[in-house]
């Protein structure tokens, strides 16, 4: 018997990000989520210490970079090397 589903050739692999590439993705994520961190936040901080307001954004913007944006920048960069 033959079987009618075509066959689907297999996706290339795509290796761990180059330098280059994490430290832009990285920047692409921090800088934005800093920036509005700043925008929502920064009236209700502007009386801290520069050290405790630094503290308390990094301790909001970390998990946000590290959970949220990082694994969609991984995403995207996979589907944008695989498109070429």
């Amino acid at each position: 018997m033959t079987s009618t589903t075509p066959e689907i050739a297999p996706t290339p692999k795509v290796g761990a990000p180059t330098k280059h590439q994490l430290a832009l993705m990285i920047w692409v994520a921090v800088f934005p989520t800093l920036t509005v961190l700043n925008l929502l936040l920064g009236d209700s901080l502007a009386d801290l210490h520069p050290v405790l307001r630094t503290f308390v954004l990094a301790t909001v913007a970390v998990p946000i970079v590290i959970y949220g944006l990082m694994p969609q920048l991984h995403r995207l960069r996979v589907r944008l090397l695989r498109r070429s």
